[in-house]
C-alpha cells in the first residue's frame, strides 16, 4: 500500500456556557456550534458530537484507505452511521459504539471489508483515540 501523507492543522476546540444561555463550541480554526442541552432541542448534544466526530473521521479514512488500495476512483461514496449504548452502572459512559458502513461503487465485496478494516484501525485518530487509554491533563483557573 502506498505511504500515508500525514498533514497537520491546528485543532482544539473551547465550550462555553454562560448562566442563562446554550453551550458554545469554537474550534481552533474559527468553526462555531450551538450545543442541544434539552433532549427535544434539535442541533447536536455532546453525544452527538462524540459519534459525529467518529462517523466524520472514519468517513474520511475510508476515503484514504480507498486511495491506498488504489481504488479511490472507484469510491462513489461511503457513509458511517455510528451510535452507542450507554452503561447502565458506573461511571455515565459509552459502553458500545455500533458503526454501519455503506460503500457505494464498483468495488468488490473483499475490498470494500479491507477499506473498513484501516479506515477502523490504522487510520482513523478518533477510533484509535477511543480505543486507547488517552491521559487528560487538566487545569483549573
Amino acid at each position: 500500500m502506498a505511504e500515508l501523507k500525514i498533514r497537520t492543522r491546528d485543532v482544539g476546540a473551547t465550550a462555553v456556557l454562560q448562566r442563562d444561555g446554550q453551550p458554545v463550541v469554537t474550534s481552533h480554526t474559527g468553526g462555531v456550534l450551538n450545543v442541544a442541552h434539552a433532549v427535544s432541542e434539535p442541533g447536536f448534544a455532546p453525544l452527538d458530537l462524540l459519534y459525529a466526530s467518529l462517523s466524520a473521521c472514519l468517513v474520511l479514512s475510508a476515503k484514504m484507505a480507498a486511495s491506498r488500495l488504489g481504488v479511490a476512483d472507484k469510491l462513489e461514496a461511503v457513509e458511517a452511521h455510528v451510535t452507542g449504548d450507554k452503561a447502565k452502572e458506573g461511571l455515565s459512559r459509552v459502553e458500545r459504539f455500533h458503526i454501519a458502513f455503506t460503500i457505494t461503487g464498483d468495488i468488490d465485496e473483499p475490498t470494500r471489508h479491507a477499506i473498513v478494516e484501516a479506515a477502523e484501525n490504522e487510520i482513523c485518530t478518533v477510533s484509535n483515540t477511543l480505543r486507547g487509554d488517552p491521559a487528560f491533563t487538566t487545569t483549573v483557573s
